[in-house]
């Protein structure tokens, strides 16, 4: 089988395994999406949603936030982990956001990324949630790990991953394209345990059996 032809039924049978896939952090507008990727990092969206839900009750703009106490809300994400950098990086994202482009969070890479705690993953998860621009894909731990295993990539920088990926699919698969390898890494291939035996990628995969501790059924 051509790679082209293994790729385009990876595409086809992860759409069908995932036909609902998508960001599972919850905000109601594009800076508390913002907030709340930033705060995701290492650590998982349970834990961010429920840091989330409250933090939003006080701090639910960029004009809040800009102006909040460091302290205070350093404690208001603690749990989140890495707080004193979260922390810096999420109000000063906001005074950037308050005093440069006028309180909207942009809508480019190239200004995304001049944001502190801000690099292509986070710009990429909020072009595509936020204004639905797929400037590029999201190349997270499970992205990253799937890429490999199934021989989209060699590569272990997340940036050259992301080059691989957006040569192998279409433009306008690539924003959803990370949430179907998400929910198959949390699903099925798992980083120590992957379950090859029930996998529905098995057949096309160069890694399947062959992974160590892998598993045929939970």
């Amino acid at each position: 089988m051509k790679d082209a032809e293994r790729i385009a039924q990876i595409d086809r049978r992860l759409k069908d395994a995932y036909p609902r896939a998508h960001i599972v952090l919850d905000y109601a507008t594009d800076f508390q999406l913002l907030v709340a990727v930033i705060l995701s990092a290492q650590t998982t969206d349970i834990t961010v949603n429920k840091v989330t839900k409250t933090l939003f009750e006080t701090y639910a703009t960029p004009e809040a936030i800009a102006g909040a106490d460091l302290e205070e809300f350093e404690q208001a994400i603690k749990p989140t982990g890495f707080y004193h950098n979260k922390a810096r990086n999420v109000m000063g994202a906001a005074r950037m956001i308050v005093a440069e482009f006028g309180g909207r969070v942009p809508d480019t890479m190239a200004e995304l990324v001049r944001l502190p705690g801000v690099a292509r993953k986070t710009a990429n998860i909020v072009l595509y949630n936020a204004y639905g621009i797929n400037d590029g894909i999201a190349v997270d731990t499970h992205v990253k790990r799937l890429s490999q295993r199934l021989g989209f990539s060699a590569n272990n920088d997340p940036e050259k991953i992301e080059r691989d990926l957006m040569e192998l699919f279409p433009r306008n698969e690539w924003g959803t394209l990370t949430y179907r390898l998400i929910d198959h890494g949390r699903a099925v291939c798992d980083a120590k345990r992957p379950v090859c035996g029930a996998c529905v990628l098995a057949e096309l995969c160069p890694s399947a059996f062959k992974v160590k501790g892998w598993r045929e059924s939970v």
